[in-house]
């Protein structure tokens, strides 16, 4: 059956399978004090199962450094500097540390009516990280700071489009065999589809430039081909030219790849929770709604640049990178 996970051997971890084709949950890994062995074996597992959980890591909310220092072992890191317009400034010192919670810069929870809660409603949609920019993201590490009660639900969810794409139906496969379909992806698009009341007066395609992806490539540390989709693709494209009726192919594949049976949800437990996914290999939302509004919700990332061969996939490599800033409000409707 394709999908189904090989066990591999490790010398340094042990490893619990959290489903049947993806995920696990990885434990005897202290982050301050990770060996080579280790971090190979911590590699191993991330082609594998693509998303690894890891308690117990024995970091705090304070250690922004350490957590940036890890990620770099994976390759260069992305930054935040972009997206600091309209006199925002970051709420945590390290430029490398992305804000993916629900608190103000002074440390407050974010008023939902915010134009920041709106924008951040795109992230409880299916998405890649990244995948706007030209040059594409291949890890995201999270690490949780401050969480809600169990009671009020705290989780983020991952679809495996590895298995996704191996189980297309006969009708899609054909058409993605026939065609080299490229995604065009804006952040600006998945912010529109998550709040469309509040943004229902911005301009798409005015807002930020589209950056292009082939929607089928291989992931290259497993050899598996991957369905590379998600709510930030606006529209596809073929030979330069966009493809009449595309938004409807686009909604087909994301519903296939985000089928129940290709989803695990993974629970926040406890501070020093950190989550590692790779990009080129499995879909994410934000999981739960409950706290916002109400307690805090405080989960740093950062993200690393994708080194294959894909990674630009048809940008050049001197094109702008994008921002969007949050803090703007939306356009009035015409």
């Amino acid at each position: 059956m394709p999908g189904i996970i090989e066990t591999p051997s490790f010398k340094t971890i042990n490893v619990k399978e959290l489903h049947p084709t993806f995920a696990a949950e990885v434990t005897g890994v202290d982050f301050r004090d990770v060996s080579e062995e280790q971090f190979a074996e911590i590699l191993t597992a991330m082609a594998k199962y693509g998303v690894c959980v890891f308690r117990n890591t024995g970091l705090t909310a304070e250690d922004d450094e350490a957590h940036v220092a890890f990620s770099r072992r994976f390759g260069e890191l992305d930054n935040i500097r972009r997206y600091l317009g309209g006199g925002r400034q970051p709420r945590c010192s390290l430029y490398e540390i992305f804000d993916a919670g629900n608190l103000t810069e002074a440390g407050e929870v974010l008023d939902p009516d915010s134009p920041r809660a709106h924008s951040n409603r795109g992230n409880g949609l299916w998405h890649v990280d990244s995948s706007f920019n030209p040059r594409r993201a291949s890890f995201s590490l999270l690490r949780a700071c401050a969480l809600p009660p169990a009671s009020h639900g705290c989780s983020t969810d991952f679809a495996d489009s590895r298995t996704a794409f191996a189980e297309l139906p006969d009708d899609l496969q054909r058409e993605l065999r026939a065609h080299e379909y490229v995604g065009a992806h804006s952040m600006a698009h998945s912010r529109k589809l998550g709040s469309p009341d509040f943004f229902r007066g911005m301009d798409v395609l005015a807002n930020v430039p589209l950056y292009r992806h082939k929607i089928v490539q291989e992931h290259g540390p497993s050899g598996r081909m991957n369905l590379y989709v998600g709510t930030h693709i606006h529209h596809l494209e073929e030979d330069g030219a966009e493809v009449p009726g595309s938004w409807e192919l686009v909604q087909k594949l994301n519903a296939h790849a985000t089928l129940p049976k290709y989803q695990t949800s993974v629970e926040w437990h406890e501070v020093g929770d950190m989550v590692i996914w790779d990009n080129r290999c499995v879909l994410h939302r934000a999981g739960g709604s409950a706290f916002e509004g109400r307690f805090k919700r405080d989960l740093r990332r950062t993200t690393v640049h994708d080194d294959s061969p894909t990674a630009w996939g048809l940008n050049d490599k001197e094109s702008v990178w994008p921002g969007f800033n949050t803090f703007v409000q939306p356009k009035a409707a015409a």
